[in-house]
């Protein structure tokens, strides 16, 4: 039978996982490969508004071949985790900020708005059923990612903004984003392609600038780098982001520099907690146009002596080396991360393991 929230309905599965499988993926885990037995979902129309939310079993969708998301990419996601505390209860951090993102990213692709309370009913409704797959973890890096998406579901073809559409929560046991761990990455700088353009969906969280994203992708792995950097599409000549990340970029006098949002750049709720944290340990952290050439010439003379990305799947992440065709540059030692990321790094993940006081209150209870 099935219990009830305030808008979602839960229908547990009743051929869960085992205790033995779920102890078996969380000893483990791996990103995004492994997913828990529930996700939620709530439907929207025009007339009704924001209905049916449930939380049931994870299963596949049913797809119309003709369904909208498939042929005009009014598609939107978010990327978040959950984290153990060490008194059993789960908490995510900075959640509103995603569902402001959420919605901003909804106006752009022409999708109806989830109103921040029900995104956080869905994030909450769903831990709380598959509470058993949230990784205990005492050194910070296992987590239970959650992705919250929605898709235009209007069956029929024309270009127009879909009639109808659904908002899912799906949730997944997460170890450390990449197989080498905290270590410096190569990052290929992709001089033919761009991620966004001047009024286009730069800001906002779709499957498209991810889409678009991968032939360079291909390109760095030809060449031995695991990220790619874009530059701005119209002059070609100032950093913007990595394919899923935000850049950072030390001096050795401690000052931080990393480019400023344009509305081409996505707006990373983990860049904006790193400039406030990196101001309170004393940095000087300004936000604006860097250009290709000054990182090549910084770097060169040794007065950058750091560059680290960010997001909320590989938190923080150093950055060893960027190659580009007829050239690179490393900083570092290519080994360790530097000792600001590395600092930063540590202190984000005190505050969203509890292990520190949330003097910001960025933390949210989800069970």
């Amino acid at each position: 039978m099935s219990t009830t929230t305030t808008a979602f309905s839960i229908e547990p599965r009743p051929d869960g996982a085992t205790p033995e499988r779920i102890a078996q993926v969380l000893a483990a885990p791996k990103f995004g490969s492994v997913f828990t037995d529930h996700m939620a979902r709530i439907d929207w129309d025009a007339e009704q508004g924001w209905h049916g939310g449930r939380v049931s079993a994870y299963a596949p969708l049913q797809v119309d071949p003709a369904m909208a998301v498939l042929h005009y990419g009014q598609e939107i996601f978010e990327g978040m985790k959950a984290y153990s505390h060490t008194d059993g209860s789960v908490w995510t951090f900075r959640p509103e900020r995603n569902a402001a993102r959420f919605a901003r990213s909804a106006r752009r692709l022409a999708l109806p708005e989830v109103p921040e309370t029900l995104f956080l009913e869905a994030l909450s409704a769903l831990v709380e059923v598959d509470r058993a797959w949230v990784p205990e973890s005492a050194d910070g890096e296992a987590s239970l990612y959650l992705r919250p998406f929605m898709i235009a579901t209007e069956v029929g073809l024309g270009v127009r903004p879909s009639s109808t559409a659904a908002f899912i929560v799906i949730a997944s046991p997460a170890g450390a984003y990449f197989a080498s761990g905290v270590k410096p990455v190569s990052i290929w700088l992709s001089e033919g392609y761009s991620r966004a353009a001047p009024g286009g969906t730069g800001a906002a969280k779709c499957g498209g600038n991810y889409g678009a994203s991968l032939a360079p992708m291909a390109q760095g792995l030809e060449h031995g780098c695991d990220q790619v950097a874009f530059l701005d599409a119209v002059e070609n000549r100032w950093v913007e982001e990595l394919g899923g990340m935000n850049l950072f970029f030390v001096y050795r006098d401690g000052s931080i520099v990393t480019p400023e949002l344009t509305g081409t750049i996505l707006e990373g709720v983990t860049r904006s907690s790193l400039i406030e944290l990196a101001r309170e340990r004393g940095h000087e952290v300004t936000e604006r146009r860097y250009s290709i050439d000054e990182w090549r010439a910084d770097a060169a003379s040794g007065d950058l002596v750091e560059v680290f990305a960010c997001g909320t799947a590989a938190v923080i992440t150093p950055v060893g080396r960027l190659a580009w065709d007829g050239g690179e540059l490393t900083l570092g030692d290519g080994e360790q991360a530097g000792e600001v990321a590395a600092d930063l790094r540590q202190r984000l993940l005190d505050i969203q393991r509890g292990r520190v006081e949330d003097a910001h209150g960025w933390l949210h209870r989800l069970a």
